[in-house]
């Protein structure tokens, strides 16, 4: 069995670098997903990885961040629900454990595998996770900013992106509340 690392070419080195390299988290996805096309294997096993990222950025992945995951890894991965079911708790589980130690690395990855329009739909996914349970926190979105960066997106193309989840956006929320307070007094 290949890891996710081997398989997104950063496997070089000698045998015993490698199996240092080799993370448990690549090894539990690549195994659900070894049946699939090796391309295909290695969009998912990145995609679903760098949600988790995202939704753990808080410490907390609630259910409705969950059921959005599975819904991406699903439409996106073109996966039956319990493919991505498996893919994103093994995500989950991994970006728990493990997650500031090779999330550079992955996102970098993955940002080689696809192109600029791929690029930016990913940053559309990783804002629907985070707003799923009806609010971006701050911590989540200074992940999806790193994450942008690390994916080389473009200032304006982020700005723009964001915008559209404005009202989901934690400091938006709570300025709005505090306005309304103050409009009380």
């Amino acid at each position: 069995m290949r890891s996710l690392l081997s398989l997104l070419g950063l496997g070089s080195g000698t045998a015993e670098q490698t199996s240092a390299a080799e993370t448990e988290t690549v090894r539990k996805i690549m195994a659900r997903l070894e049946a699939l096309p090796r391309d295909q294997a290695r969009y998912i096993a990145a995609f679903a990885y760098i949600l988790g990222r995202v939704a753990h950025a808080d410490l907390e992945i609630s259910a409705e961040e969950t059921q959005a995951m599975e819904m991406l890894v699903m439409r996106h991965g073109k996966l039956a629900p319990e493919q991505a079911v498996l893919v994103v708790e093994i995500a989950k589980s991994q970006n728990r454990l493990f997650g500031g130690t090779e999330s550079f690395l992955v996102t970098r990855e993955l940002g080689k595998l696809v192109g600029a329009p791929e690029r930016q739909e990913l940053l559309r996914c990783l804002f629907a996770v985070s707003a799923a349970d009806g609010s971006i926190s701050a911590e989540e979105e200074h992940q999806i900013r790193q994450i942008a960066d690390e994916l080389n997106i473009p200032r304006k193309t982020y700005v723009a992106i964001r915008s559209e989840y404005s009202d989901q956006r934690s400091v938006i929320q709570g300025l709005i509340a505090r306005d309304s307070a103050t409009a009380g007094c």
